[in-house]
Parts: structure tokens; C-alpha cells; sequence
């Protein structure tokens, strides 16, 4: 081989070489993270097997029709956004539940259907995952907030009862802005309250209408796989999936790829 040649195959080998180990040392180091992290709290934080359990009770023990009833609370949210007619979430569920009674001629006052929805809603206890995942977030010095369709007082009332309260920074509901998410202003306000850029940030929430939300925010997103919830192919899969909080939270902390930028300052220094 001459001389040219043998120096050049060198340099590149010597160049691979430099940049393998750059990616080894980097990939090796504690990875990147979002500043902040939104949570979701009903389903994704708090276990709503009791609520479902008095839905299924007011709806004459059709436990079939609680999916239906959660649908079309979401469906009217949605409306509201559509209309610019606001309500609280709580009235909404309400009258979501007296409309499914009614389409299959069961009979429900208002006030029944309330009472089958606030009671349980208001003694709504964390999974098991919650509070030991919520703490491995805290150790990485993540700034960890609550975003929710809930009214003000309401996710006061639910954190406070579950104890989660210690765990949060801050708490952020639609009611400032009257729409629901996942329209992309409640994303893009929560990212301007909480003062972070959408790539430093994450969503992380048990509904897969939050995560294609908080994604066309441009943030990063977590499924976690609650019973029964699945990621909807149309709108591609979260940054992150885990059964729980505490699989996400090492996700977190041990596998987020290092980005190309990063890389490539590495080796040029």
C-alpha cells in the first residue's frame, strides 16, 4: 500500500475509533433529561376503580357502559373546546353519565348522578407505583407538576387526599384557561408558566389523546400502560412506555439516547 494511502486509512480508523469511544462515554454517563415533567393525574396517578365501581352501581350494574360514560365525558369536552362553552369537568361527567343513563332507559336524577361521581372522585388513592416513582423523579432534581382537566379545587382536594401533595412543585388545571386538553394552548401555556422549552419538558399520562397533545407540542411524552389503555397507532407511539412509574423513571435515567449535537461536540473537544 503507499504511503498516502496507509496514512489516510489510519486517520480513519483512528477517527472511528476516537468517535466509538466518544459514544461510549457518553451513552456510559447519566443521561439527559426533561427539566420538567407534567403529570396527568386521573388514571395515570390515581387508581379510579372505586369511581367505576359507582358508576357501574348508578347505571343499574351495567359495568359495560362506565367505558361509554368515560367517552362521552371526553367527547363533550371536546365540544366545549369546539363551542368556546366551558364547564367544569366534574358537570360535564355529570351530564355525561344522566345522557348514558337516558340512551339506555335507565332512570337518574341529576342529583344521583353527581353524587355517584363526586363521592367517589373525591377519595381517589394513588397506584402503588405513584409515590416511590414520583420520589425517584425528585432525586433527579426534575421539577415535577400536575396538568390536568380538573377545576382548581378539585385537584387540590384529590392530591391532598391521597397525599401526593409533597410530590408536586406545582399544579396546573384548564380552569385558567377554560379549554380543555388536548388542545395544544393548554400545552403551550403550562410550558410558559412553568418557564421550559417543549424538548426540556415531558407528559407523561395514561391516555393516549394526552400524548398525541403534548407531542404535537413538541414535548417529550410517557405512555404508561394502565389496564385496559393502549397507544393509538394513527398518531405514532410515545418517547417513553411503562407498565409503571418506577419502570419509567429508570427509562428515564438510564436509557435516553444522547442527542447528535451532544455527540458531536464531544469529539470535536
Amino acid at each position: 500500500m503507499k504511503p498516502y494511502l496507509s496514512a489516510i486509512v489510519l486517520m480513519g480508523i483512528t477517527l472511528m475509533s476516537s468517535t466509538t469511544t466518544a459514544a461510549e462515554a457518553i451513552a456510559s454517563q447519566q443521561c439527559e433529561q426533561p427539566k420538567v415533567i407534567f403529570f396527568d393525574v386521573n388514571e395515570t396517578l390515581l387508581d379510579l376503580g372505586n369511581v367505576a365501581d359507582s358508576v357501574t352501581h348508578a347505571l343499574d350494574g351495567r359495568d359495560d357502559l362506565v367505558e361509554s360514560w368515560f367517552t362521552t365525558m371526553l367527547h363533550y369536552s371536546l365540544v366545549s373546546n369546539a363551542i368556546g362553552d366551558y364547564h367544569h369537568f366534574s358537570d360535564i361527567g355529570v351530564a355525561a353519565l344522566q345522557l348514558v343513563a337516558q340512551q339506555h332507559h335507565i332512570a337518574l336524577t341529576q342529583a344521583e348522578a353527581k353524587q355517584a361521581i363526586a363521592v367517589p372522585f373525591g377519595n381517589l388513592q394513588p397506584h402503588q407505583d405513584v409515590i416511590s416513582g414520583l420520589k425517584r423523579f425528585q432525586d433527579m432534581g426534575i421539577k415535577l407538576v400536575t396538568l390536568t382537566n380538573s377545576s382548581d379545587a378539585g385537584i387540590k382536594s384529590q392530591l391532598l387526599n391521597a397525599k401526593l401533595t409533597p410530590y408536586f412543585d406545582d399544579s396546573l388545571t384548564v380552569q385558567t384557561l377554560q379549554i380543555f386538553k388536548p388542545d395544544l394552548r393548554v400545552y403551550q401555556w403550562a410550558l410558559k408558566e412553568m418557564d421550559v422549552d417543549a424538548p426540556q419538558s415531558m407528559l407523561v399520562a395514561a391516555h393516549a389523546w394526552d400524548i398525541a397533545g403534548a407531542a404535537k407540542a413538541g414535548m417529550q411524552t410517557a405512555f404508561i400502560q394502565r389496564p385496559g389503555k393502549h397507544q393509538l397507532p394513527l398518531f405514532g407511539q410515545a418517547d417513553y412506555t411503562a407498565t409503571d412509574l418506577i419502570t419509567l423513571a429508570a427509562q428515564v435515567c438510564a436509557t435516553t439516547p444522547p442527542s447528535l449535537t451532544t455527540l458531536d461536540k464531544h469529539v470535536d473537544n
